[in-house]
C-alpha cells in the first residue's frame, strides 16, 4: 500500500518510528503547511516532500493518506482526500462535529473507499487480552465498568519542554482548545464498544474547572477540562468514564462481573499487564498476554518483526497498527477492524460527552456498527 502523510507535527514522528517494520507500507512522501517543518521531517526520514496538498492528491501513486493534521483540520483534509479517490486514515477524532464525521463516512461509502481513525489500541496486546478474557467469561457475567482517563494537572507541567527529536513542540495551545475529552476519551470508548457492542445512551456532564490555566497560553476556546459519562450498551453493560486534565493521573479500567474483576492499571499502554481478581479475595493473578505465545509463531513476516520489536522495546507504542490493519483489509477485501461505522460511533459518543457541558444531558446514540473481529493471534 503506497501512502502519504499530511501533517508533520509532534505526533507524526511517532508514526515514523515503527513504519519501517511494515514493508507492505511504502511511504511516498510527506506534506505540511509549514514548509520548514515539512522539509526537516522529509530530510530526517529520507523521504519525498510534497509541496502542497494538491501535489499529494494529484499523485496517482498515492493510495492512502494518513491525516496527522490538527483536529480542526481533520474534516477538510480527509474530505479532500476522499474526493480525490484516496483511502484515509486519520488521527482522532474523525471530525469535531458529528455532522462532519458522518459526511466523511457517507462520502467514503459512496466512493467505495475506506476511512478509519485512531486510536488503534484495540489492536494491541492489552485490549486484545481483556477482550479474550471477556469472551471466555473469565469474570462470569460482566455488568459494570469503571474507566478513568485522567492526566494530572497538565497546565502545571513543563509542557513547553515536550519536544520531539526533530525539535517539534507538543501543540499545547491546540490541545487545550480541543479539550481532553475529544483528545483522550476515545482510548476507552473504542475499547468498550468493541468489547460490548454499540452504545444506546450517553448521560454526561462536562465542565471547565480551571478557566485560566496559564497566562502564557491564550486559547480561543475554553474547552472542558473535566467530563464524566455513563454509557448504556445494547448488550446490557453500563460503563462510567471520567476524563480530565485536572485530577491525578489515572488510566485504569475495571470490568466487574459475577465471578470477579478484570482490570489493568493503564489502558493507554498497549502492553500493560491485565489482572483477574476473584471476588472477595485479596490475591490476584495476571492474565497471560496472548501475543507472547502465539504471535511470534503465526502470520506474515511483518507480524514476526512486530513481535520481535516488542520483545526488544516493551515501552514502544506502535502508532502504525491502524494503518497496517486498514491496508490489510483493502488488500484482502475484508472488513476493516477499525471500520468507518465503528469510528463514527465512537466519535458520536465522545462528542456527546464533550458537548454535555454543565447542564448535563442524556443523549440517544444514532449510529451502530458490525462487531469487529479479534486479532488472529488472540482468538485461540
Amino acid at each position: 500500500m503506497r501512502i502519504a502523510i499530511v501533517g508533520c507535527g509532534y505526533v507524526a514522528n511517532f508514526y515514523l518510528k515503527t513504519l519501517p517494520l511494515y514493508p507492505e507500507l511504502q511511504l511516498l512522501g510527506v506534506m505540511d503547511r509549514d514548509d520548514q517543518r515539512a522539509e526537516r521531517f522529509a530530510e530526517h526520514f529520507s523521504t519525498r516532500r510534497f509541496h502542497s496538498l494538491d501535489d499529494v492528491l494529484d499523485d496517482p501513486q498515492v493510495e492512502l493518506v494518513v491525516n496527522l493534521t490538527n483536529p480542526g483540520s481533520h474534516f477538510a483534509i480527509s474530505k479532500a482526500c476522499l474526493e480525490a479517490g484516496k483511502h484515509v486514515y486519520s488521527e482522532k477524532p474523525l471530525a469535531l462535529s458529528f455532522s462532519e464525521a458522518k459526511q466523511l463516512v457517507d462520502l467514503a461509502e459512496r466512493k467505495g473507499l475506506l476511512i478509519s481513525s485512531a486510536p488503534s489500541r484495540l489492536l494491541a496486546e492489552t485490549a486484545q487480552t481483556m477482550w479474550k478474557a471477556l469472551r471466555e467469561n473469565a469474570v462470569g457475567d460482566a455488568y459494570l465498568t469503571y474507566a478513568e482517563m485522567d492526566d494530572g494537572l497538565v497546565h502545571r507541567m513543563a509542557y513547553e519542554k515536550w519536544i520531539n527529536e526533530l525539535g517539534t513542540p507538543w501543540p499545547y495551545q491546540n490541545e487545550f482548545e480541543t479539550g481532553c475529552t475529544l483528545e483522550h476519551a476515545g482510548y476507552v470508548v473504542s475499547l468498550l464498544t468493541a468489547f460490548f457492542g454499540p452504545a444506546q445512551t450517553v448521560t454526561a456532564f462536562s465542565s471547565v474547572r480551571i478557566p485560566d490555566k496559564t497566562p502564557d497560553v491564550s486559547t480561543a476556546v475554553n474547552a472542558p477540562d473535566f467530563s464524566v459519562a455513563c454509557l448504556k450498551f445494547a448488550s446490557g453493560m453500563v460503563a462510567r468514564l471520567t476524563c480530565s486534565i485536572v485530577a491525578p493521573a489515572d488510566h485504569s479500567i475495571r470490568i466487574f462481573g459475577s465471578d470477579g474483576i478484570l482490570c489493568t492499571d493503564d489502558i493507554w499502554k498497549p502492553r500493560a499487564p491485565v489482572y483477574l481478581k476473584r471476588s472477595m479475595r485479596i490475591r490476584r493473578r495476571t492474565v497471560a498476554l496472548p501475543w507472547k505465545s502465539n504471535c511470534p509463531l503465526v502470520g506474515p513476516p511483518s507480524s514476526l518483526a512486530r513481535a520481535q520489536m516488542r520483545r526488544l522495546d516493551g515501552k514502544k507504542v506502535d502508532y502504525c497498527l491502524g494503518i497496517v490493519e486498514m491496508a490489510a483489509a483493502i488488500r484482502e477485501s475484508r472488513p476493516c477492524r477499525l471500520s468507518a461505522q465503528y469510528c463514527l460511533h465512537n466519535n458520536e459518543i465522545v462528542l456527546a460527552i464533550h458537548n454535555a457541558l454543565e447542564t448535563g444531558s442524556s443523549y440517544d446514540v444514532t449510529t451502530s456498527f458490525d462487531p469487529p473481529e479479534p486479532m488472529p493471534w488472540a482468538k485461540s
